[in-house]
């Protein structure tokens, strides 16, 4: 039953996708508004579909049906409630039904926000690009069709039959944030389709002035908020499984998420400029469609087995599909930016480089030059091993070496570019607005070197996030005189709590990768050793017999508090995992793993790695989530932007939203 219901809300959902697509192009070629109408009961029906999928997968893995070959893949009897519930996404398969779900769920709010707009031809244009993309994620679905089947079939059965299962990859059973790192994740990318089909629909249509930018600023600004607590999330679980003090390695699948958050990030700046002074309309319409692109890239990259990552899925059939559809994407954008280009031209001009624009311009240069940095470092050894069948990776240096001077010189420009007005400034101006974020820059300088931070990059750091954190700190402090607590509403304010998480986020990471102290220590029991000024006292082993592993423990005392590492031991997959365990202040965080238990001499081997400001890393992230949850409303009613020049076929709008 599971397979053949599954399998029919997969059926229904691929036919309704494609009924409305079709249903779309008609309307629009017609101008039917009945047509165009109907796209929103083909979204209802789609996401109908896509949750009875969705629960019929849940239930064959609560209820062990082992005749999916999904869930002999994934499931286990064995596996604890909250990890079976995950399991449908930690495989290939499972994970592409959920992010066939999200879409139909960003499909449905769509239709339901403009469902008094639905006759409008660029809304219609938007809904007919999401059912397209709908139909490439529910077609890799499909259950044989007249001897064809989606290469990513999540109902497939097996036979024989077994009678249980691995469960999911071990490193998928001991963090709760699997069931929260993922979704995240899957939110903010396919987000990003809601623009992009918008983009896409102002290209088609011709309307290529600023309308298109507010209705879609907001459904960018959740995608952007989304795949940042994805990202944030997933270094925390790095962190706490890693057993060296490790959250981010530059490992490819990392690298595929953070390429649209650069470029996400890029347009959320520019696309200030383009409602303020009608430029960068071909930068912006872009950057929208390079970042859902670079979706898609990410996710050949996720599921294609192409390249070595502790993340990466098992290699499938997905990949052909999923490069394809990267390149149908890349040469529709591009086709559709060089058809508009005559009528994308901007009416407005940067007159000075010492401006607002002129700074949002530097710094999406700079975000540009980093997404292809990683770009390049990630794909590069794929490029050369097609080339001449030579296999290399490229590791954390090259990604260090090259980051650092792009971050400092962001870390600057996230300090200056607030203060800086419209058009052009003055030195004055300046001064006035920067006196008090470059003293605190000063101050945060001399601290560093007061309490013993060397090294050019993680002072340079400091100070910088300093003039930043103060600079954006000064906005805030005006916008809450002014307005009390309202005045944290907004775009501009609310940008200025992000603004915060980032400098937070960015010192922590300089504190915490410059800085870290390590240690290896044979240990028996009662023994104490000190590293960093932390005292670590060994108290005890202990085992503990779980349904679906074997857990041995150390117990140990780190500044009074219980720190717990262990080697588990998994009862059917048969496999050990390390998970080490740590205790955290506001000033550093102590974490300890296991290297070997005691044996007949009673002595344990274990790692103790003291960072600074790890804790930090989680606030900032929390910091960037609450500021993008400001930015997405109203704030005070600002002045009118200045009017954007009319160019025949092209709908321009006078004042920000």
């Amino acid at each position: 039953m599971n397979a053949t219901l599954g399998s029919l809300g997969i059926t229904i959902a691929f036919a309704s996708v494609v009924f409305g697509m079709v249903t779309m192009a008609v309307g629009l070629r017609t101008r039917d508004e009945r047509l165009l109408g109907l796209g929103r009961t083909y979204a209802w029906i789609s996401l109908l579909g896509s949750v009875v999928a969705f629960g019929f997968m849940e239930r064959a893995l609560i209820t062990r049906d082992f005749s999916l070959a999904y869930v002999a893949q994934v499931g286990s009897s064995r596996t604890p409630a909250l990890y079976n519930f995950a399991a449908l996404w930690s495989a290939l398969e499972g994970s592409i039904l959920l992010w066939a779900l999200i879409l139909a769920g960003y499909s449905v709010v769509v239709v339901e926000k403009f469902r008094k707009k639905l006759d409008d031809p660029m809304v219609g244009w938007a809904m007919l690009v999401m059912f397209a993309v709908s139909i490439f994620f529910f077609g890799i679905m499909l259950r044989p069709i007249f001897g064809w089947q989606g290469p990513a079939n999540p109902f497939a059965l097996i036979d024989p039959i077994p009678l249980d299962g691995p469960g999911p990859n071990p490193l998928l059973q001991n963090n709760p944030l699997v069931a929260f790192h993922p979704p995240m994740l899957y939110l903010g990318y396919v987000g990003f389709t809601v623009p992009f089909a918008f983009a896409i629909g102002a290209l088609a249509t011709g309307r290529l002035g600023e309308g298109w930018l507010v209705e879609t600023r907001r459904w960018t600004l959740f995608a952007w908020g989304f795949l940042t607590a994805g990202i944030v999330l997933g270094a925390w679980w790095a962190y706490d499984v890693s057993g060296w003090g490790g959250y981010w390695g530059w490992d490819p699948v990392e690298n595929a998420s953070i390429i649209p958050w650069l470029t996400g990030t890029a347009y959320l700046h520019s696309v200030m400029v383009q409602e303020r002074r009608g430029m960068l309309r071909v930068w912006n319409l872009s950057l929208v469609c390079a970042t859902f692109a670079l979706t898609i890239l990410g996710t050949f990259i996720t599921r294609a087995g192409l390249l070595g990552s502790v993340h990466a899925f098992s290699g499938s059939g997905i990949g052909p599909a999923l490069l394809v559809f990267f390149a149908l994407i890349v040469i529709v954008s591009v086709g559709l930016i060089g058809w508009r280009g005559d009528r994308l031209r901007s009416p407005g001009r940067i007159d000075s480089p010492i401006s607002r624009e002129g700074a949002f311009l530097a710094n999406n240069l700079l975000f540009a030059t980093f997404a292809f940095v990683i770009i390049l470092g990630t794909t590069y050894p794929l490029l050369l091993e097609a080339a001449n069948g030579e296999r290399i990776s490229i590791g954390a240096p090259y990604f260090d070496r090259m980051s650092v001077p792009i971050g400092l010189t962001l870390l600057f420009l996230m300090a200056v570019a607030p203060a800086l007005p419209w058009r052009k400034t003055t030195g004055e101006t300046l001064r006035h607005r920067l006196q008090w974020p470059a003293w605190i820059g000063v101050g945060a300088l001399a601290i560093s070197l007061l309490i013993g931070a060397r090294g050019f990059s993680p002072l340079m750091a400091f100070a910088l996030g300093g003039f930043a954190g103060g600079a954006a700190l000064r906005t805030v402090v005006i916008a809450t005189r002014r307005g009390g607590w309202r005045g944290l509403v907004g775009r501009t304010n609310g940008g200025m709590i992000v603004h915060l998480g980032v400098v937070i986020l960015a010192v922590a990471l300089a504190a915490s990768g410059s800085f870290v102290r390590q240690g290896e220590f044979s240990m028996e029991m009662g023994d104490s050793v000190e590293l960093s000024g932390r005292t670590i006292t060994f108290v005890e082993p202990r085992n503990v017999d779980l349904d679906e592993k074997l857990r041995s423990e150390l117990v140990f005392e780190v500044d009074g508090s219980e720190v717990a590492p262990a080697i588990d031991r998994f009862k059917v997959a048969g496999l050990v995992i390390l998970d080490p365990d740590h205790t955290s202040d506001w000033r550093a965080n102590v974490q300890l793993q296991v290297i070997s238990l005691p044996e007949d001499d009673g002595v344990a081997v274990v790692r103790v790695t003291v960072q600074p400001m790890i804790a930090w890393l989680w606030v900032g992230g929390i910091l960037m989530a609450v500021g993008t949850a400001l930015s997405a409303f109203p704030g005070k009613r600002r002045r009118g932007t200045e009017a954007v020049s009319a160019v025949p076929g092209v709908v321009s709008v006078g004042a920000a939203p």
